[in-house]
């Protein structure tokens, strides 16, 4: 079972006023995907300036154009995605 790392940073500084809304649609739209198994785990990060993901099932360019429909998509200062290789020694 493959994992793919995604990290994204929004950029803080150039918040739109209806934060609060993209907020709520951003929490719905991981919560679907956890719900439908593609969303592994998430953290949000200590300078609540983003949040790190793991998917699961998908090659790294279906986990792009995943991430292009989340709502922070907008306002990301960057993201990167890392596929993972899990050590079968592991």
């Amino acid at each position: 079972m493959n994992r793919i790392l995604v990290i994204l940073t929004i950029d803080t500084d150039n918040l739109p006023a209806n934060f609060s809304e993209i907020l709520q649609h951003e929490r719905a739209v991981v919560a679907q995907w956890k719900k439908e198994g593609i969303l592994d785990q998430l953290f949000l990060r200590p300078a609540k300036n983003g949040a790190v993901l793991i998917l699961k099932d998908l090659d790294e360019e279906s986990a792009h154009k995943l991430m292009e429909t989340l709502p922070f998509y907008a306002i990301r200062k960057s993201m990167e995605i890392l596929p993972l290789i899990k050590d079968p020694e592991m």
